[in-house]
């Protein structure tokens, strides 16, 4: 058992939901049914559900009485006012465009600003992020800091690589780059935090070759905590002004708010450039609605501008910093290879080293996956692979994936550490039987984000592979 103690929730229970555990044969038939993808099982067929942090948390008192102060007019409500007031006093800037999650953001600003062949530069991207540049026939590319790839447990290790940045920058003309964004924390690095001096580094650079620096910014509050607890000269500041010094270093942002806004939907655009924001209220009132709503109620608006506050309470993100941190040290005792340290939303399992039998074009992160649901009940999802993986469309190449990792992201304010427990003593039983996690093979996939909607079979095992997993 970890000597690290159980992390204390800074919370009263007030409303509960049942779930239900279903037997090994029930869910056993409801993952073949899903073609053995978990984003295909019904929610309460689920136990303990690990799929995403992203508008699966739990709203505060304080929340949802600001609900029943929505204003639903369809022009200039006053529920607008307030999420605009809080959003541009947090992120620093003049202009706010909502819509209603992050992967509308993104669409906003490509369709905008991206040209077909143009290159997006990002510490690493996530599923949506690439999907959306890859869908207007831009050039995704990952610059992740070397750090990011290390066994050690380094600190910000969801930094950029500055020299392969500038690099890059220098080795090709100033119209063949759209734009530069810094993901905090940094997902698809295992929810690693990217530091302030990191942050400063490429502001300069980007601002030094006159392109346009932005963030993706759905867990800010948590890159920020880690800055004051990790970063020297950080200490002393409170989590507002951690990010009103980072939000100062860019030109914009795009923030999924189903993450660090605390609330079930909604996202936003904010910037300084006037007339890029005409462009993009334009596309706004086209695909999304009016800029004073943009596809959100106003109950929505309101319950995010006091989750926006909230989120930057330093008992809150103790806790949910904690908390993670438990499960990563409970799930690498029971013996599977985690990334470390522990991020701020998800603990990341190497299926890769803990599955070396299974080859990556077999996914092991979703044979682990399975794994986990049909063990407990668990799901979580896989990243590597499969949600990385295929053909860029725009050159035909195969695209490149760096590991394959299985990631458990903890919904906030909702399972209590017992849940985790739960998943570690889960982990030990897969781990005891790792030699029955077989590696799956796609039947039916989409052009873009396949992971979503694919339908997978258990592979055959060649007969040489059949003989060492036997051993």
């Amino acid at each position: 058992m970890t000597n690290s103690r159980q992390p204390v929730e800074p919370f009263r229970i007030k409303s509960v939901e049942p779930i239900r555990l279903l037997s090994r044969a029930e869910r056993q038939a409801r993952i073949t049914a899903a073609s053995y993808n978990i984003f295909k099982l019904e929610a309460r067929d689920c136990y303990v559900d690990l799929l995403t942090d992203s508008g699966t948390g739990a709203m505060s008192t304080a929340q949802w009485a600001a609900i029943m102060m929505g204003d639903e007019s369809y022009a200039g409500a006053d529920s607008f006012r307030r999420f605009e007031t809080t959003v541009k006093s947090i992120f620093r800037k003049k202009k706010v465009i909502p819509c209603h999650q992050g992967r509308v953001a993104e669409n906003l600003m490509f369709s905008t600003i991206l040209k077909k062949g143009q290159y997006v530069l990002n510490n690493t991207h996530f599923d949506t992020t690439r999907g959306n540049i890859l869908h207007k026939g831009g050039v995704p590319i990952d610059l992740p800091c070397k750090e990011s790839f290390s066994d050690q447990p380094i600190p910000f290790k969801g930094n950029m690589d500055i020299a392969r940045l500038e690099e890059f920058i220098t080795g090709h003309k100033r119209e063949e780059i759209a734009m530069v964004i810094v993901t905090v924390t940094n997902n698809s690095a295992g929810g690693q935090p990217v530091s302030m001096a990191n942050i400063r580094e490429v502001s300069e650079i980007c601002h030094r070759y006159q392109l346009p620096f932005y963030f993706d910014c759905a867990r800010f509050a948590e890159n920020c905590y880690f800055i004051k607890q990790l970063e020297s000269g950080y200490s002393q500041m409170s989590i507002r002004e951690i990010a009103a010094e980072m939000f100062d270093l860019c030109d914009g942002v795009m923030m999924s708010a189903k993450k660090d806004g605390l609330a079930n939907i909604g996202g936003f655009i904010a910037l300084n450039d006037e007339q890029l924001y005409g462009r993009l209220a334009e596309l706004l009132v086209l695909i999304e609605g009016f800029p004073t709503y943009g596809g959100l109620a106003g109950r929505d608006l309101e319950a995010l501008a006091v989750g926006l506050e909230e989120v930057m309470n330093e008992d809150y993100l103790r806790y949910r910093i904690g908390q993670v941190a438990y499960l990563g040290a409970r799930i690498k005792e029971a013996g599977m290879p985690i990334i470390e340290p522990t991020g701020g939303h998800a603990v990341f399992v190497d299926a890769g080293k803990f599955l070396p039998q299974i080859p990556s074009e077999q996914f092991p992160g979703q044979g682990l996956t399975v794994a986990f649901y049909l063990e407990g009940g668990i799901r979580v999802v896989e990243i590597g692979s499969l949600m990385f993986g295929g053909i860029d469309p725009n050159t035909g190449k195969k695209l490149s994936v760096g590991r394959e990792l299985v990631r458990m992201a903890i919904p906030r304010r909702v399972y209590t550490n017992s849940h985790m427990d739960y998943v570690a003593e889960t982990a030990e039983t897969i781990v005891r039987n790792k030699s029955a996690v077989t590696g799956f093979t796609i039947v039916k996939e989409s052009q873009f984000l396949r992971h979503f909607t694919c339908e997978l079979a258990i592979a055959q095992l060649k007969p040489e592979e059949a003989g060492r997993k036997g051993r």
